[in-house]
């Protein structure tokens, strides 16, 4: 990671109206600036910009940050990348520890070894006798020259050490190549970990390789494959590659990724290959692992709409079910459908079969995902009974139990009566309506802060010489806890709210500093806590000295601190 100082240094330099400007229009207003937030769909501006703080928030969906936060939400990047981009931009070299550079250097050489073995795999594809049996395969699929040159498709040979002779005689090291997960060490020295397998290149945002998925070809002599019982192999993970993390095409997907284009998610790589030639070029996949929340926070950096796209048969239809927990589009903020295929084929098969039209059509009338999971349950019963109907009704009340958002849980009670057939109040007592929620937490929390509390956490971000403020003198949880999450600044400087971990402590935190209320001094402020310590104090004493017996000397010796402390604060009043 780059030194603290340089981040503030390019903090510094990058004018973040002028940033903002490049995506979507800006004007002034007053001190700060308002722009058509960029976000979520509006006409009227309602993303506020403060050029002095280079903070921005929008009061509509109510994302905000620094320059860094703008850069990693509309490029689809990670911290370190937006610091780099914007250090690049304002003309700063940014020093980094040995570690760091030594970390990054080794990332370097890894993905420069993938890099080389894309097209080492991409020419024996097209040209080893070897891979014959590759080529053969792929024509059967419908792939010419053109699509296999798009998607970098390759072989691996089939020799124990193909690729790791090649990349060692064009200077890789083997640590580099143990890295980036081409090769393993055995007794012998290196052998490669790909054999004899169709290659399906793997690549991060910026369009790095950093990995691979191999696909067994069955007319490949077996002995001569790894792992020949299973039918794709995925790269290990690795420096540059985290399966849980990263999803295949995604590099090409999240350019037309939005509000009119969801994500769209299918099981294997010729899946995604097929909805891009169908027009359907939001498609991504897993690369050998569960769909998990990794996936999601990479998805919702480019929409909010994810679309699970998977085969209509029974191992594709607990997929989607088990994607996640029932909940999931409320906890993950997402509008979360699936999409089944017809008549039991992938993807890939349907485009084959000359009916890419119908992979559009089943993306555009895709169920939401709970109604989906409840519908499932529901059609296991004879609803032509009551028998029938009560089962169903316990299965799909089920289900909606697990729904903690009330105003969702609602609705579903309502789709769930006409669905089973029964009337809203049975519904609603099988559901079991009255039941507590769990409570939000603090950060979560939208109730507004004292007006008094907001003003005194605004001296602490503009941290004035002299300020000494604890957590204790907030009586708001959330802005202790936000306290507790500033990172320190030299005195007189702004201290900076990106730094606070908690996503929703750090958005109220942001919304208090963008009040652009004229400000007290501290020397003001400094008096009134000091009457509020007082009095908490006092409070405290009062109620110590309830219970306490007349007469002791602890009830003494806390009278006498009560007395003198009620004597302070009515100097203090004068």
């Amino acid at each position: 990671m780059a030194e603290r100082g340089d981040i503030d240094r390019v903090r510094e330099a990058t004018d973040i109206v002028e940033l903002i400007s490049e995506v979507t229009r800006v004007r002034k207003s007053g001190r700060t600036y308002m722009a058509i937030c960029p976000f979520h769909e509006e006409k009227t501006p309602s993303m506020s910009v403060d050029r002095a703080k280079g903070l921005y928030h929008c009061f509509g969906c109510g994302k905000g940050g620094d320059v860094f936060a703008f850069v990693q939400e509309t490029r689809g990047v990670n911290f370190a990348e937006a610091l780099d981009m914007l250090a690049s931009k304002a003309g700063i070299t940014l020093v980094r520890d040995p570690a760091e550079a030594a970390k990054r250097g080794r990332r370097d050489a890894a993905v420069e070894g993938l890099r080389r073995s894309v097209e080492v795999y991409h020419q024996r594809l097209k040209k080893s006798p070897d891979a014959g049996a590759a080529r053969a395969y792929l024509r059967s699929r419908g792939y010419d020259g053109d699509l296999i040159d798009h998607w970098k498709l390759g072989f691996a040979g089939t020799d124990w050490d193909t690729l790791s002779k090649n990349l060692r005689s064009a200077g890789m090291s083997d640590k580099a190549l143990v890295d980036a997960g081409l090769a393993r060490r055995g007794r012998h020295g290196l052998y490669d970990f790909f054999r004899g397998r169709l290659m399906f290149p793997i690549h991060d945002l910026r369009g790095d390789p950093i990995g691979f998925g191999g696909r067994k070809i069955d007319e490949v002599d077996r002995s001569q494959t790894n792992n020949p019982d299973a039918k794709y192999v995925n790269s290990p993970d690795s420096p540059v590659y985290q399966k849980s993390r990263v999803l295949f095409g995604l590099d090409r997907a999240r350019q037309t990724m939005g509000d009119d284009a969801p994500a769209v998610v299918v099981e294997g790589y010729t899946d995604v290959i097929a909805m891009h030639q169908a027009g359907v070029d939001t498609a991504v996949a897993t690369c050998g692992t569960a769909l998990g929340d990794g996936h999601f926070d990479l998805l919702r950096r480019f929409t909010e709409r994810v679309v699970l796209a998977f085969d209509s048969d029974e191992a594709g239809s607990k997929a989607a079910l088990r994607s996640d927990d029932l909940e999931s589009p409320f906890r993950l903020d997402l509008d979360l459908r699936v999409a089944v295929m017809p008549d039991g084929l992938d993807p890939a098969d349907l485009f084959q079969d000359g009916r890419g039209d119908e992979l559009a059509k089943a993306v555009k009338v895709a169920r939401p995902l709970l109604e989906h999971r409840i519908e499932s349950e529901v059609s296991k019963h004879d609803l032509t009974g009551p028998e029938g109907r009560a089962r169903a009704l316990h299965a799909a009340a089920e289900q909606v139990r697990r729904i903690d958002d009330p105003i969702a849980r609602r609705e579903y009670a309502r789709f769930v009566a006409r669905l089973v057939g029964v009337e809203l109040g049975t519904a609603e007592e099988a559901i079991g309506m009255s039941r507590r929620t769990r409570p939000e937490s603090a950060a979560q929390s939208d109730a507004l802060v004292d007006r008094a509390e907001a003003e005194l956490f605004r001296l602490v971000l503009e941290n004035p010489e002299g300020i000494d403020v604890v957590a204790t003198d907030f009586a708001d949880e959330r802005l202790r806890a936000a306290l507790g999450q500033l990172a320190d600044a030299p005195p007189g400087t702004q201290r900076d709210v990106s730094t606070i971990s908690d996503p929703g402590l750090q958005s109220m935190a942001r919304r208090i500093a963008m009040d652009s209320t004229p400000l007290p001094s501290w020397a003001e402020w400094k008096v009134r806590l000091q009457k509020r310590r007082l009095e908490t104090e006092i409070d405290e004493l009062e109620a110590r000295l309830a219970g306490l017996e007349q007469g002791s000397e602890a009830h003494s010796e806390t009278l006498r601190r009560l007395i003198a402390l009620q004597q302070e604060r009515r100097s203090l009043g004068q």
